[in-house]
């Protein structure tokens, strides 16, 4: 408040003085008469002005009659002796004689003022002056002093193989002598990386409060500003006051923002964010290294890093900070639950189930939406269906209920999911289905939920070709039961088309063609990889390919429509129950597949939905073309 009060006072004062500056040339300069000056020599030579004082070009008169007024004179050579021969007796005011400061103050006051308000607007882009008009050099690091920093490791959950890398940096950090003795020598930086949100930034505050030291934090976007210089001028004064608070640890945040590759601009690189790299090069691994201070750098981009910084003696260690696995799911839960109150349903092990490839920051996003929806029903503990509506909300979009579908679109969207649950449910190697719903969520006008038994980094042939026939299932669906084709169907044959396609050229997995990769180059402009796409296949291998493609297509096609011309009576039975209750579980899904009349829905929980775990590997019955990204498992 005190900031923003200074502020409108140094504007009012600078407002005054420009008020008073130009009122003072105003008077000089500008200055009018009473009465115009031909009406005044036209009196004058009647005889009814009696004096006359000049004060420059400003004439003061009085009449004969009493009256005062001032006129406005030209530069008229003859006007005195015109009044002298009138009769007008004419006095003369003698000029005052000004200092030659105030002649300069004037001159250049408009400049100076001009000079002042750029420096002022400078200093405050530049963080309100700190150092000097001219600190653009000056680091914008902020430091977490130790006594504020009370993040350990016991609040970093899902990621212990990272933290076991990291623990020996607290050790030499608590005591150096234990390694210096041994000749051994502490990492000068280490690099973190992994995808968005799995918790890189939390791990390096929990080196620093663990090991009770300074924690100095950047990103590496505020490096490169928009003066040349001023980059390489932040990393010298940044790392000065990291020796002079050793030992520290210094955090770069999204490092690629200045750690990209030198010299891959097309017609050459950004010179000043290659000069702040240059200088941080230096300064990590130079003449003068500084003792003490460990560099950690986190990135979920390291494929666009310059060797030079991953190279040994700068970042000596990378990190990786993966997706957590089930089992760390269920560690970044009970995390996040301490804050909210939790019903006595809630089990973070079925949650951490039906979460898998969330990362913690999806994980305490799921917590937080979850509290949300429970506030909204007014309760006192976040219970096991707010836990599921917030993931279907997560996975799979905000449901609007507000769109009046058509019933024939309707039943259409209810064949259409159900002819991608009923081929999940024949084949053997897919995910079980989950859920299936025709409410509108997101872009899509349905989904059905598969929820896979376990975490999985890899797929096999079969699984992937299974997963190309339940994607076929909804468009067959269509054709079958409703003897039309809709534009639904876009975003399924895109995923089925690019994992055909990967297949065959990146997997290895045709007959015809071996194991070989076939896929074209991908690097892309102005990362240093390539600057044009490249290809390695002759015309005929093109052919070849394409052929292998629609093989796989084709024949997963049959083997979808085969399975849903056998299993008719269970597609109509779940279309029904789908219209009926539009939403329909697991348990629901079995009892239609077993032949048996589906269960109706649970009391109290969300349409036809249970409290159990959910799951990725959606596949949505869309409306048009743009599509949004597959949710399956990917190679």
């Amino acid at each position: 408040m005190n900031n923003m009060f200074s502020k409108a006072a140094v504007w009012l004062v600078i407002a005054l003085v420009l008020f008073t500056v130009f009122k003072q040339f105003d008077t000089r300069q500008s200055r009018g008469g009473d009465m115009p000056y031909s009406q005044f020599m036209s009196e004058a030579r009647e005889g009814r002005i009696e004096s006359v004082q000049v004060d420059g070009r400003t004439l003061r008169a009085r009449s004969r009659d009493g009256r005062s007024f001032t006129v406005f004179s030209p530069s008229d050579i003859w006007m005195v002796g015109d009044l002298m021969k009138f009769g007008v007796q004419v006095n003369a005011k003698p000029d005052e004689e000004q200092s030659l400061l105030l002649n300069i103050f004037v001159s250049w006051f408009p400049m100076l003022l001009l000079i002042g308000v750029w420096v002022f607007f400078m200093r405050q882009m530049q963080g309100g002056g700190r150092g000097g008009a001219f600190s653009f050099g000056k680091s914008r690091a902020r430091m977490l002093d130790d006594g504020n920093n009370s993040i350990t490791f016991a609040d970093v959950a899902g990621c212990d193989e990272a933290k076991e890398e990291v623990q020996e940096l607290v050790e030499f950090l608590r005591d150096p002598s234990k390694f210096q003795k041994l000749g051994g020598r502490i990492p000068r930086g280490v690099l973190m990386v992994g995808s968005p949100g799995t918790g890189k930034t939390l791990l390096a505050k929990a080196i620093a409060g663990e090991a009770k030291v300074p924690f100095f934090s950047i990103s590496g976007s505020d490096f490169v500003e928009m003066f040349v210089g001023v980059g390489a001028a932040r990393v010298r004064d940044m790392f000065e006051n990291a020796k002079k608070h050793a030992p520290c640890i210094l955090f770069i945040d999204e490092i690629d923002a200045v750690g990209r590759q030198r010299g891959a601009g097309l017609g050459g690189g950004n010179d000043e964010r290659e000069q702040t790299l240059n200088q941080l090069l230096v300064e990590m691994d130079g003449f003068e290294t500084g003792q003490g201070v460990i560099v950690i750098a986190a990135t979920n981009r390291p494929d666009v890093l310059d060797p030079a910084l991953l190279r040994p003696g700068r970042f000596d260690r990378q990190v990786v900070v993966p997706l957590p696995d089930i089992r760390g799911r269920e560690q970044i839960l009970n995390v996040h639950m301490r804050k909210v109150p939790i019903g006595t349903d809630v089990r973070a092990d079925i949650l951490a189930r039906g979460t898998p490839g969330f990362s913690g920051a999806d994980l305490a996003n799921l917590v937080n939406e979850a509290a949300l929806f429970a506030a909204r029903r007014s309760a006192r503990l976040v219970e096991m269906i707010d836990f599921e509506r917030a993931k279907d909300k997560i996975l799979m979009g905000a449901e609007r209920r507000s769109i009046v579908m058509p019933e024939e679109e309707r039943r259409n969207t209810a064949y259409h999911e159900s002819g991608h649950a009923i081929v999940a449910r024949m084949l053997p190697k897919t995910d079980p289905v989950h859920k299936v719903t025709i409410i509108p969520r997101g872009r899509a006008l349905g989904v059905t939920m598969q929820l896979p038994v376990e975490d999985r980094y890899s797929m096999d042939r079969d699984r992937m070709l299974n997963t190309v026939s339940v994607l076929f299932g909804g468009r067959i669906a269509e054709e079958i039961f409703m003897h039309q084709m809709t534009t639904g169907a876009s975003n399924d044959f895109e995923r089925a088309t690019s994992i055909a396609r990967d297949m065959v050229t990146r997997y290895g997995m045709s007959d015809v063609l071996g194991p070989m990769v076939y896929a074209e180059n991908e690097g892309e402009i102005f990362l240093g990889r390539s600057i044009t796409k490249t290809t390695n296949m002759s015309e005929e291998t093109m052919r070849k390919v394409d052929s292998e493609i629609r093989r796989i297509i084709d024949e997963q096609y049959a083997v979808a429509r085969n399975i849903l011309d056998t299993n008719r009576d269970k597609v109509e039975a779940m279309a029904k129950a789908l219209l009926d209750w539009e939403t329909i579980d697991a348990e629901q899904i079995d009892d239609i597949v077993a032949g048996r009349p589906p269960r109706p829905p649970k009391p109290g929980g969300s349409p036809g939905g249970s409290a159990g775990a959910g799951g990725a590997g959606a596949s949505s019955n869309q409306p048009a073309a743009p599509a949004e990204p597959s949710a399956e498992p990917a190679a």
